[in-house]
């Protein structure tokens, strides 16, 4: 680290290199924060969290009892213990409530004015976050498991659905107007939304070998329904998850299956699962809800990089804050749990040995891409 910032002190290395370094350092010493509570205000479980992206202040959630709830993350206080405190609820006293449970929350990219939310009542709800009363109210036949706003378009909020109930849909951060949707039919398609003629692809998990796909149906991403999907922040990798206990890695321009291989990855989930991806770090990690914990691979490589526990039930979950490299997480135990970069202090052994040949404490998932030697 140290030759990081020499090299950034002298003009030789691009500024971005060491936020990358500093990145993947927090990351990989994320710890449960024993300090900072959130207020609890879901009488049931959490099925979905959502942090603004203008000043990374604001977090929504939304429970299995249709409430929604916004909370300020920033200390006031002054002090290391604190409480996330509620700003404002959306909760069953209210006439607009959701009257079923809430499977996704979401904030408009351009302004806090706004977000958006869709339930198992059937309907879709454009919220005015001043008022807390829905400027818009979709309504549809079935239940909506999921929504997403495009981080990036300005001209456009389509969607595209398949035969079967759609588990998760995701926006491109890189082209507008390309849509990933994930279903219960075991298929993950990319959409163009400037075409009406169908999907652009659909991702096959043996990459067109048919004597590999004898057994299951063609054009298939996972052997199961596929209830998670996310994008990389830079959109040219996607990563799907299915209740085959099964994650896999996907080229989003050519729709080609990388063949990483995370190992059994337990999905029970019938509903959407919630995944998210690091943004600044170099490798970057994949946050995955695995039964009552969340599991960190390395996006690239599959290793399981650590395993954060704390929940007491299910994790449905989790959303990764890029300005301080924190995750925050929740699930049916109706908790959100705040995860922080603790750094580690070196050990005896360690310090005696740091220059020692053959030793090293650089964590593997990046223990080729830089050292302090540098």
């Amino acid at each position: 680290m140290l030759g990081y910032l020499a090299a950034r002190r002298a003009g030789l290395d691009d500024p971005l290199l060491f936020r990358r370094a500093e990145s993947t350092r927090r990351v990989l010493c994320l710890q449960l924060n024993v300090d900072r509570d959130m207020d609890r205000i879901h009488g049931n479980g959490v099925n979905t969290l959502d942090i603004e992206v203008i000043e990374g202040k604001y977090m929504l959630s939304g429970g299995a009892d249709g409430v929604i709830v916004l909370y300020d993350l920033e200390n006031f206080s002054g002090k290391p213990q604190y409480t996330c405190k509620a700003v404002c609820t959306i909760g069953r006293s209210s006439k607009y409530v959701h009257r079923f449970s809430v499977e996704t929350v979401q904030w408009y990219p351009y302004d806090t004015g706004m977000f958006v939310s869709s339930s198992f009542d059937k309907t879709m709800k454009v919220w005015d976050t001043e008022t807390l009363k829905p400027a818009e109210v979709f309504e549809f036949e079935g239940n909506v498991y999921t929504h997403h706003l495009s981080p990036i378009a300005k001209k456009h909020s389509l969607i595209a659905g398949h035969r079967a109930e759609v588990l998760s849909v995701r926006w491109s951060p890189r082209y507008e107007h390309i849509l990933a949707s994930a279903s219960a039919d075991s298929k993950v398609k990319l959409w163009d939304v400037r075409q009406a003629s169908g999907s652009l692809l659909t991702l096959d998990q043996h990459n067109g070998d048919k004597s590999k796909a004898a057994s299951e149906a063609v054009n298939t991403a996972h052997n199961g329904r596929v209830n998670g999907l996310c994008f990389t922040s830079d959109g040219l990798y996607l990563l799907t998850s299915g209740t085959d206990d099964r994650m896999r890695l996907w080229n989003s321009a050519t729709g080609e299956n990388t063949l990483v291989n995370y190992g059994k990855v337990s999905n029970q989930s019938r509903k959407r699962r919630q995944l998210t991806v690091s943004q600044g770090c170099s490798p970057e990690f994949a946050f995955v809800p695995c039964g009552t914990s969340v599991a960190v691979y390395a996006l690239h490589t599959g290793e399981l990089v650590t395993t954060l526990r704390g929940h007491y039930n299910q994790v449905d979950c989790c959303e990764f804050h890029p300005h301080y490299q924190e995750l925050y997480s929740a699930g049916k135990d109706g908790n959100i749990l705040a995860w922080v970069p603790v750094p580690r202090a070196p050990d005896v052994e360690e310090s005696s040995s740091e220059h020692a040949p053959g030793r090293s404490s650089v964590n593997p998932a990046f223990q080729d891409t830089w050292s302090d030697e540098d």
